[in-house]
Parts: structure tokens; C-alpha cells; sequence
């Protein structure tokens, strides 16, 4: 059942009672539903968790400008004041990187983290756009070229999630794309959990090689982080691996 939070500007389901303990971000162009099975009360354990609908997706509204991931991460921040206690935050792909940033947020409010398949850092990559993209992107820059072609053409070379957003929010995935969280997570502080699909294909395991290992840099102060790497397990782990990932949590929320 849906639940409103904030004042009525963000919506998600509620599992078991207050006080908080777990929230839940889910990735981009997805919803809350996607922890349904992990929250699941069949294993005789209820987490009081949180599974919010990020702004411009499921039931909470749109969004009226172009976003970062610290503009979501400041607009969902005063769920945490809900909560009598520090909760451990579960942010799988874009979600993982709004977690990241409410960590930096609100330190205080925050006694671990889940990153799920979450890209917190770029690719490596030194692939260019093809020669073909090249010319049609000075075309279009010196008016030879339409504003409708171009866009035709800029369609046939963009990922599935670009193809799929529209105004503000293809804004918006421009911007996080371009993000990537080195000081972020040298910073954290508390505990860390990576989980990740062995054949991801999205977000591929090297980044969270990366990112253990740029959390592990802050010795002496560098928090306790671990990376489970799930068998035959994609990208979408939270749906194809629901159980596996409440493990994580449960061993997070003491």
C-alpha cells in the first residue's frame, strides 16, 4: 500500500511499523515495487523499512528542473528525521549513487550502507563516438543540420534509458551519467556492503572493485566494507535476487 512521506511530495511503501530502520532507492526508471520480495515478511524477521518512489518516478511527482544526485538525495533527506535512530541505506544502480550522496548529507543520520549494482563511478573508456555521430553533431552545430535530424540521430546512438526520457528528465540522466563519487566514497564513515551481479552488464563488476578499494584508501579511518558477488545474477538484483540481498541487509541492521 502506498504511503505519502515529506509533506505529501514523496510516495513509497511502508513495511512494518515505525521507527525506521532500512530505506530503500530504487534504480533509475524503476519504483519502489522492486523490493517487494526482499522485504517480504515470509522469512519471520520485519524490517522497518522504507521503499520510496525517487522523485519523477512510480507515484512521486515529477521533476520541474534538471536534477543531480545530491538534488535527490537533499529532497528525500527529511525521511531520515522520521527515524529515532540511524538507518541503513539500500541504493541499487541510480539509487546507490542518491545513497552515496544522502550519506554525505546527513553522516549523522546514517549507520550503513547496501550499494546494489550502483554506479558511483565512471567507466574507464576511451571509446569515441563514431565518425558518423562526430559529423552529424558539427552539422548540427553549424545549422546544416536540423534540430528533428539531429535528435533522429542522437536517438539511434543513445542508450535505452536516454531513448526513453523526455525533457527534465533526459536532463537529468545527462547529468548523473557524468557524475562519479571518488571523495564521496573516500569520506564514508560508516559501514559498507557492495552487492553485485556477477553478469551485470550495466554496471559491471570493476567498479566495485573500484569503490571498495577507494573506501578502503581512508585508512586509519576507513569503515568496514565487503563485496558479494551473486552467481549467475545480472543487473537487476533486488527482483532476481531478493533473498540473497535481504541477507546483506539483515547482516547490516543490528
Amino acid at each position: 500500500m502506498l504511503s505519502s512521506f515529506a509533506g505529501g511530495t514523496l510516495f513509497g511503501e511502508r513495511h512494518g511499523e515505525a521507527p525506521l530502520q532500512v530505506l530503500a532507492l530504487h534504480g533509475w526508471a524503476r519504483t519502489h515495487q522492486d523490493f517487494e520480495g526482499v522485504f517480504a515478511d515470509d522469512n519471520g524477521r520485519t524490517l522497518r523499512a522504507i521503499a520510496l518512489d525517487l522523485p519523477g518516478f512510480g507515484a512521486t511527482p515529477g521533476l520541474e528542473r534538471a536534477m543531480s544526485s545530491r538534488d535527490f538525495a537533499e529532497m528525500i533527506a527529511p525521511i531520515l528525521d522520521e527515524a529515532s535512530q540511524p538507518v541503513v541505506l539500500v541504493g541499487h544502480s541510480h539509487g546507490g549513487r542518491v545513497a552515496v550522496e544522502l550519506a554525505s548529507l546527513r553522516p549523522e543520520q546514517v549507520a550503513g550502507i547496501v550499494l546494489v549494482a550502483a554506479p558511483v563511478l565512471r567507466l574507464s573508456s576511451s571509446t569515441k563516438p563514431s565518425w558518423r555521430y562526430r559529423l552529424a553533431r558539427k552539422a548540427h552545430a553549424w545549422h546544416l543540420l536540423s534540430d528533428e535530424r539531429f535528435e533522429a540521430r542522437r536517438a539511434r546512438s543513445g542508450s535505452r534509458d536516454y531513448n526513453a526520457a523526455h525533457g527534465v528528465l533526459r536532463d537529468t540522466l545527462v547529468t548523473i551519467i557524468n557524475e562519479s563519487f571518488e571523495d564521496e566514497l573516500r569520506a564514508l564513515r560508516c559501514p559498507v556492503a557492495l552487492v553485485w551481479g556477477e553478469r551485470d552488464g550495466d554496471v559491471p563488476l570493476s567498479i566495485a572493485e573500484r569503490a571498495r578499494d577507494l573506501i578502503r584508501s581512508a585508512s586509519p579511518v576507513a569503515p568496514a566494507v565487503s563485496l558479494v558477488v551473486l552467481e549467475g545474477v545480472g543487473h537487476l538484483v533486488p527482483t532476481s535476487a531478493p533473498s540473497a540481498l535481504r541477507t546483506v541487509i539483515d547482516g547490516m541492521v543490528r
